[in-house]
């Protein structure tokens, strides 16, 4: 007969001890910071809305309006290039009486766009469209042409900030963190909104439009190890 062969299991840990790991903490931190610009860019969206029973008529109308919209500005003078059409569409028009719909004719809308390096300007050129036909101003904005360098800087004080988050973190903790980060993440933002003023003065001689400061702002996420 064969002797039997004995195996001494492994020895557990009592229910409800304590088992410590050796796996290292991490402590995750966002940064946030804003860098403020004066914008060097204005983009005004403005046009000619005509209404017609006969389509031909409408559009003719609208042509001519927007003609002489464009006109007037590289009158200012405006470079052509400058201009651009930003939206041109024709919609049918209904009303509806007792029920039913009736229709009425067509309106033809053509949406320009105008870019200015000089946002000072904006005022004088609003003004000048609405004088040579212009009856809707969709939106006035103002903005940077190269915005990079000071998101750059954004992010780099949004990435410090992160650092000094973990370090009060750390200090409070009694830990110490690692050299380097584990990771280091750029967070997607909802563009700020572009600031602008407008005020209606009645003895203004030019819309008074303020470009104000713009807030350029990064946000980062940061990882770091401690022990």
């Amino acid at each position: 007969m064969q002797p039997h062969a004995f195996y001494a299991a492994a020895p557990q840990p009592p229910i409800g001890a304590l088992v410590r790991h050796t796996v290292p903490g991490r402590v995750e931190v966002t940064g946030e910071a804003s860098v403020s610009a004066e914008p060097d860019r204005a983009v005004i969206v403005l046009g000619a809305v005509t209404e017609n029973a006969s389509l031909s008529e409408a559009q003719a109308a609208n042509t001519e309006a927007v003609n002489r919209i464009i006109a007037a500005l590289t009158a200012l003078p405006l470079p052509r290039e400058a201009i651009a059409t930003a939206d041109y569409r024709i919609e049918m028009q209904y009303v509806y009486e007792d029920g039913k719909q009736r229709f009425t004719g067509y309106r033809v809308t053509h949406l320009l766009q105008i870019t200015l390096d000089e946002p000072s300007r904006a005022g004088t050129v609003v003004d000048t469209a609405v004088a040579s036909g212009a009856n809707t101003v969709t939106s006035v904005s103002f903005r940077l042409a190269r915005p990079q360098p000071y998101y750059h800087a954004a992010l780099s004080a949004a990435v410090q900030e992160a650092q000094r988050k973990a370090g009060t973190v750390a200090r409070t903790l009694g830990v110490r963190l690692s050299p380097q980060p584990q990771l280091v993440e750029e967070l997607s933002r909802v563009p700020e909104p572009i600031p602008y003023q407008t005020a209606m003065l009645a003895d203004s001689k030019v819309t008074p439009l303020q470009p104000g400061t713009l807030q350029v702002t990064s946000s980062v996420k940061v990882v770091y190890a401690y022990s």
